[in-house]
């Protein structure tokens, strides 16, 4: 039987996963250098005189240099609300990298935000909080960075990645959709509605514009529709609102006492519109977590709360009062269904990483990693002995430092509380899953099966594609729903797959309590790969080493290219090279991912052996098989050239032709005409590329731009004994989008053609 658990959100930018695989800008288990250098001496008064009157518009332009890398005319600005003082050498600090240069960025990464850790005396609770919140949700990562200014060291902040257009491109697959935070202009406390998303302002949108921030385009009317629906009900708002998410982000504020959220003033939150038209939150601002901000008028404690009332904060209390409205939580959670979604969340995630001490041994990890940088860190905010303290014990209460609990002594005492509700104990049990048949196939019945003890209903929520909303289907127990005998606990349901693959969850519920299997759906599921069919994984290019042997073995390789946006397993498909019987290559476990490659060598090796297959560069038949035995694809090829490959264009999904080789990239039509030249790719991107054939030199190229004046101009020369084919790059990365000339002068002729930059 074939079950992957997969992560409810898969990567789509291609060009920052191939970044962040070089290296992970926000690795936890690496403390960042960062260096800003500002042109004018009074740079503190200017950034204080901007961040005080022109709040988030107002920049100072520095060079920044991080970890060695240096970026020039950045735009630096304070950010916070109360974590900035114009008092303090510490502030929290908003870095633009593309402020006047536009796509400069540091490993994909536009925005630097680093935060002060003013409310923190252990260092540990925003980086924590974030490594936690992402295995159920999407949301920021995090890690520490230290600060230089003109050479001085500032101190130790943590740097948090921020949610902004590639955020929501890495896990929303888009960015152009409408896109809110959950920040008033002016926050008001107590008893302010603040961003509750209440029908509370009238139905004009812009009678909501001072409690949201639009970080997209467009949206209001979507917001404004939102809040309507929310405003009717549960039932209403759930084709407009990803509910699950929203469990499960109210479910962490609750574990990890973050009061500094929607269930505090109502704030620290982003909504972006999935391609399904739902809002999804996103949660922000995790500093104060573990119980630092102690304020709620979303409670009976609207004056605040001690410690002692923190540990056993009712989750539900707001359903019996609130000073202002909480439509986000009091709409949902008056349902029974959504409330016990709510318990069994709530529960995943106190069991594993709060009851286990989970928790603190990753917070005694990260204290470990970072005791030399706050011990050196002379502007922090607590004493040395309070940040090795407060991971265990409560510290401050003198002064004007207010007590911040220690994370073990308040975790302890919540999870004791916690552990007593009934929605948390009491839970059904869900065991042996299984599905029928092992691989299904579109268009005929798979079943779903598992044993469901101690509940009295059972649904399957299930979809057929990534990011797709899941339909939700009852289970039965009755013996015709492929589960064996009526009342023997085995419950089924019955789906007719219709996409390329089956991602799907188990619910049960009984009059208390529930739970979902994975625990952590619907952010995480079990997936069914459904046979792959013709076109869905095809042969895209290949390279063989030519008649005459010119290259080496390592050259020779064929590229496999996945046509949809799902994930697939080729474990027991296979190739074959029809000529050669010793050809054949059968896949182990290996998986390929969406609109992505897969390069198999097709050489031979040191000893003469073949490294995976073997390609004749004389020509044959290479055909591909699934596991099933059905044909997949095949390619007929004839005697191979020297420096080509033979590949599809359109990338895909084309015809065969001879191309510059691009393993593990997309095709480019590459066959150099007798005469004239090709442009590829064009439509461009950070560069292009001139192919001519039998150039003796010297090669002059002139790029202009719509206005006809000259961008960039290069002459090249070629020795005199030369390849055939000449491909020259050019580098377009300072360029600004839209369209250009390519003049290209060789020996006795000039020619040009159109080049568009997107």
């Amino acid at each position: 039987m074939t079950r992957i658990l997969f992560v409810g959100f898969i990567v789509f930018l291609i060009t920052r996963v191939t970044l962040l695989a070089q290296e992970d800008f926000y690795n936890a288990e690496t403390i960042r250098e960062i260096r800003m250098r500002f042109e004018e001496s009074n740079w503190r008064q200017i950034l204080d005189s901007l961040f005080i009157h022109t709040g988030d518009e107002g920049r100072l332009k520095a060079e920044v240099t991080i970890d060695g890398m240096t970026y020039r005319n950045a735009g630096v600005r304070y950010k916070g609300y109360s974590s900035y003082n114009v008092d303090v050498i510490k502030n929290p600090f908003n870095i633009d990298l593309d402020y006047c240069i536009k796509n400069q960025n540091h490993l994909g990464y536009t925005k630097i935000k680093l935060s002060n850790v003013i409310n923190d005396p252990s260092f540990v609770r925003e980086v924590l909080a974030y490594e936690i919140a992402r295995n159920y949700m999407p949301a920021s990562r995090a890690n520490f960075a230290n600060l230089y200014i003109n050479d001085t060291l500032i101190g130790l902040y943590t740097n948090v990645e921020a949610v902004d257009r590639f955020f929501t491109d890495e896990h929303f697959g888009s960015h152009d959709q409408p896109f809110f935070k959950g920040e008033p202009a002016k926050l008001q406390y107590p008893f302010g509605e603040n961003a509750n998303l209440a029908y509370s302002h009238g139905t004009d949108s812009s009678g909501y514009f001072p409690y949201y921030k639009m970080e997209s385009e467009t949206g209001w009317t979507d917001l404004l529709v939102l809040i309507r629906h929310l405003d009717l009900g549960a039932d209403s708002a759930d084709g407009y609102l990803n509910i699950d998410g929203v469990l499960w982000m109210h479910a962490l504020n609750e574990v990890l006492l973050n009061l500094d959220s929607y269930i505090g003033y109502s704030q620290n939150y982003y909504l972006y519109q999935d391609d399904n038209g739902r809002f999804t939150p996103i949660i922000w601002d995790l500093n104060m977590s573990f119980g630092s901000f102690r304020e709620s008028d979303g409670s009976y404690h609207f004056l605040g709360l001690t410690i002692d009332e923190l540990k056993n904060l009712d989750p539900l209390e707001c359903l019996s009062f609130t000073v202002s409205p909480r439509p986000l939580i009091t709409k949902l959670l008056s349902d029974q269904t959504l409330q016990r979604m709510f318990y069994a969340h709530l529960r995943t995630i106190l069991k594993e990483y709060i009851s286990t001490g989970k928790y603190y041994k990753r917070g005694t990890e990260i204290q470990n990693l970072i005791d030399q940088e706050v011990a050196q860190d002379t502007n922090r905010f607590y004493p040395y002995s309070d940040f090795r303290a407060n991971l265990d014990s409560t510290v401050g209460g003198t002064g004007l430092m207010i007590k911040y609990p220690g994370l073990w002594d308040l975790m302890e005492a919540r999870t004791t509380y916690l552990e007593t509700l009934p929605g948390v104990t009491g839970m059904p049990v869900i065991t042996d899953i299984a599905n029928l048949p092992e691989t299904p196939v579109n268009g005929e019945p798979a079943w779903i099966t598992a044993r469901i003890t101690a509940a009295n209903r059972a649904f399957l929520g299930f979809r057929f594609a990534t990011g797709g909303i899941f339909s939700k289907k009852e289970m039965a127990d009755d013996g015709y729903h492929h589960d064996g005998i009526a009342g023997d606990s085995i419950y089924g349901a019955m789906i007719i797959p219709g996409g390329h693959t089956i991602q799907y969850y188990i619910y049960a519920e009984n009059d208390s309590s529930a739970v979902f299997a994975p625990e952590r759906a619907e952010y995480e599921f079990y997936t069914i790969q459904p046979e792959i069919l013709a076109g869905d994984v095809v042969i895209n290019e290949i390279k063989a080493l030519p008649e005459n042997g010119e290259g080496y073995p390592q050259d020779s390789w064929i590229e496999l290219f996945n046509n949809t946006r799902e994930p697939f397993d080729l474990a027991g498909a296979w190739l074959a090279e029809k000529s050669l019987i010793t050809g054949n290559w059968i896949f182990p476990d290996t998986l390929i991912q969406p609109n992505g490659y897969l390069v198999i060598p097709a050489g031979v090796d040191g000893k003469g052996q073949f490294q995976a297959m073997n390609l004749p560069g004389s020509g044959g038949n290479l055909i591909f098989v699934n596991r099933q035995g059905l044909h997949l694809d095949s390619v007929l090829y004839g005697s191979q050239v020297t420096g080509k490959s033979l590949g599809r264009y359109p990338n895909g999904w084309g015809p065969m032709n001879f191309m510059t080789p691009t393993p593990s990239a997309h095709n480019f039509i590459g066959t150099a005409p007798e005469s004239g030249f090709l442009l590829y790719p064009n439509p461009a991107g950070n560069e292009t590329a001139v192919e001519i054939r039998t150039c003796s030199g010297p090669l002059r190229i002139v790029l202009y731009d719509a206005f006809g004046q000259a961008v960039r101009s290069e002459t090249y020369t070629f020795p005199t004994e030369m390849t055939p084919v000449i491909i020259q790059n050019i580098d377009l990365s300072d360029l600004d989008s839209g369209l250009y000339f390519v003049r290209v002068s060789c020996n006795e002729y000039t020619m040009t053609s159109k080049l568009i930059i997107d």
